[in-house]
């Protein structure tokens, strides 16, 4: 996967040399012939991307050596992309009401996905951490679930929701939220705030849950067109965060988003 390379010193980046511009190029070219290809419903491989490009599979491979890396760097590039997107629904409301540009950006989430059933799949049905996999690294760095925890971190400090005591916390889930995996503002909190993580994490798979059940099709149709089903998840967890009294304003802001897009 394409990288910057590493700089020291307080002044500006060098300017990247005509080599690496012409790699960057490559990658974008790659990426975008990969998207090409999922939105012709055709197979993703590093054959089929190297003859839509007029390459060679071993030119190909001096870029992505594997299949593996192929869909990290577009997946990758996929959630980047859609993370603006969600970005964007987030700040059609005021600073001063996150949990509306929450629910807005989770809403744009669930649009995107039905609009956009392969680059989800291969987003989210792609691991973002493997096992062994250090915080940091590039597979980590899924910029949806950044967002997305940005976000509710911002609901958080409005709201004061509960949130678990680090040392009640099972082992695993104990680890996992001292040090995760995922970018976040939870690296920044101190020590026992970090039960924060285990809420996200439980908010983020009841949303991806819904999400994924409507887009692969385990979802009467009926309730597609409507999001009723992703509504009511909506309003389940809206008085774990606090929201109780404010759930039915966020759901109707939900609700007729979701009419707008259909």
């Amino acid at each position: 996967m394409p990288a910057s390379a590493p700089h020291s010193g307080s002044g500006a980046a060098p300017e990247p040399t005509r080599r690496e511009k012409q790699r960057e190029a490559t990658y974008a070219e790659i990426v975008e012939t990969s998207l090409v290809l999922l939105r012709e419903n055709e197979d993703l491989s590093l054959r089929a991307v190297a003859q839509r490009m007029g390459m060679t599979a071993p030119a190909l491979y001096r870029y992505v050596g594997s299949y593996s890396e192929l869909v990290d760097l577009v997946a990758l590039r996929i959630d980047q992309a859609a993370t603006v997107r969600f970005a964007a629904a987030a700040d059609e409301a005021a600073d001063d009401d996150p949990a509306a540009r929450l629910v807005l950006a989770v809403t744009e989430f669930r649009t995107w996905a039905m609009g956009s059933p392969r680059e989800f799949s291969l987003v989210f049905a792609h691991p973002v951490a493997e096992p062994g996999c250090r915080p940091g690294e590039p597979i980590t760095a899924a910029a949806s679930a950044e967002l997305f925890t940005m976000l509710l971190h911002d609901v958080w400090r409005a709201t004061g929701f509960a949130v678990p005591a680090v040392e009640d916390l099972p082992d695993a889930v104990r680890v996992a939220v001292l040090d995760p995996a995922i970018p976040g503002p939870q690296h920044l909190l101190p020590e026992h705030e970090r039960g924060f993580g285990w809420v996200s994490m439980q908010g983020w798979a009841q949303l991806y849950g819904v999400v994924a059940l409507e887009v692969f099709g385990h979802v009467d149709a009926r309730l597609l067109t409507s999001g009723e089903l992703f509504l009511s998840t909506l309003a389940r967890f809206a008085p774990d965060l606090g929201l109780a009294e404010d759930a039915p304003r966020l759901v109707a802001l939900a609700r007729e988003r979701i009419a707008a897009s259909s």
